[in-house]
């Protein structure tokens, strides 16, 4: 159970909230490169951790973010022409650059200086596994770029589905790295079979267990922590177990465990204190993930179909999330179509920011526990002065990663050899870095 003073302290992003300081201190995903993808196209709005945004696309191929608001006159430069360089601003046609540079500023005389004297609200950018990246901490102590967990090299596929929710992020990282509730809330989409670990098909994820109460386990790292939900295998159970390892990366990302043919995270970035931006990412090697296309079908997250041309889902709390008791009645254990729809549900019932102090939990909550109490802990240390979590040195190392698999009584989940699901160990693009296959040694 946590004090209301506390669940504020974990959730609350803007301003000058300590949760927000210390998500500052680390590369934020802002929007998807499809969304500004052409040179001189349309302006994009994006709002991070409170902040109202502008994310365009130059003459030249850079890529702009910048404050919303013109520094004029404060008007939206969303509705701004993005031309011949820079974006500019309809109200008096002041022209910024991607560096926040005034171009033009025609409503003054050319020979005031004016231009000169204003800068413009700029962040560092990166473009890297699907995304728009930027820097929101200090302007002059922006670290060098590192690649995510779940997008390792430049020919890796990422394929991303963006969902808009109305909710805070932590709610939505604790569904993320709850291991139990997939038993339950999923069983009619991942179905337990009788096969050696998880399988993905074109309609859902078969695993080999039917235990819906896993023992947890924990291990704590400088990045965040792993922990092993462990389960009876539906062949061997005398002498295996089955081990989904979870892993959470500070501060919003989560490496889920794999199927056979690739891997599986999510990132869940705060828009604001009540608005979570939800990208769940499938990964691997081109020949075996799904394209972004087939991925967003498949998890029924498409625009136009499940979701409004700003990403906010059609199924809602007010038409019920769509869910269908005829199906239910037939057996199908939620009546949502598409897994992630499921989460989502959950999520946003909880309100706009859950309410912890009312919490009962239990065995299975073992790494919500945990979540919290780091959380906790690591801004503590962020309003003392210390570095950020998972920032620097203490970065997650290349040699930790999610897996699952059936594997004797014998073998600590913590020792076990994994690499991430590759097509095969002679295309793995680097032995340096994890792979979520089994090693059969």
């Amino acid at each position: 159970m946590m004090t209301t003073q506390e669940n504020d302290l974990l959730c609350r992003v803007e301003g000058e909230a300590p949760m927000g300081k210390l998500m500052r201190q680390h590369w934020t995903p802002v929007c998807l490169i499809e969304e500004v993808l052409e040179r001189d196209g349309d302006p994009v709005k994006a709002r991070i951790y409170g902040e109202d945004l502008v994310v365009f696309r130059d003459s030249d191929g850079k890529v702009g973010v910048l404050d919303e608001k013109c520094p004029h006159r404060r008007a939206s430069l969303v509705y701004g022409r993005n031309e011949e360089g820079g974006l500019r601003c309809l109200y008096h046609g002041w022209k910024m650059d991607t560096s926040g540079n005034v171009l033009e500023m025609v409503s003054e005389p050319a020979s005031s200086g004016f231009a000169e004297k204003v800068k413009h609200k700029a962040y560092p950018t990166k473009e890297w596994g699907g995304f728009v990246w930027a820097w929101f901490g200090a302007a002059d102590s922006a670290p060098e770029f590192v690649p995510p967990p779940w997008a390792p090299t430049a020919d890796t596929r990422v394929s991303v589905a963006k969902v808009i929710l109305p909710c805070n992020w932590a709610q939505v990282l604790e569904g993320a790295i709850d291991s139990a509730h997939s038993s339950s809330l999923h069983s009619s989409d991942m179905v337990p079979a009788r096969v050696e670990g998880a399988k993905a098909t074109d309609h859902n994820w078969l695993r080999p267990s039917t235990d819906k109460a896993p023992r947890m386990q924990v291990q704590r790292g400088s990045y965040g922590f792993r922990y092993a939900a462990i389960r009876r295998p539906i062949k061997d159970a005398a002498t295996h177990e089955y081990v989904r390892s979870t892993v959470f990366v500070a501060p919003f990302s989560v490496l889920i465990p794999p199927n056979n043919l690739y891997n599986v995270a999510n990132v869940n970035v705060p828009v604001d204190d009540v608005t979570t931006a939800f990208y769940f990412i499938a990964w691997g090697h081109p020949s075996k993930t799904p394209e972004t296309a087939t991925w967003r079908v498949f998890l029924r997250q498409t625009v136009g179909i499940d979701l409004d041309d700003r990403y906010r889902p059609l199924r809602n709390e007010e038409n019920r999330f769509w869910q269908d008791r005829q199906a239910m009645k037939a057996g199908n254990f939620t009546g949502i179509k598409g897994f992630p729809n499921q989460d989502v549900a959950m999520w946003l019932s909880m309100g706009p920011i859950a309410d912890r102090s009312h919490d009962r939990l239990g065995a299975s909550d073992l790494a919500i526990v945990e979540f919290r109490k780091q959380m906790l802990e690591a801004v503590r240390a962020v309003e003392a002065g210390k570095p950020a979590i998972g920032t620097g040195d203490a970065a997650i190392p290349n040699s930790v990663c999610a897996y699952q698999a059936v594997v004797p009584k014998t073998i600590d989940w913590r020792a076990h050899d994994v690499r991430y699901v590759w097509l095969d160990e002679a295309s793995h693009p680097s032995e340096t870095e994890p792979s979520y296959s089994v090693n059969q040694q």
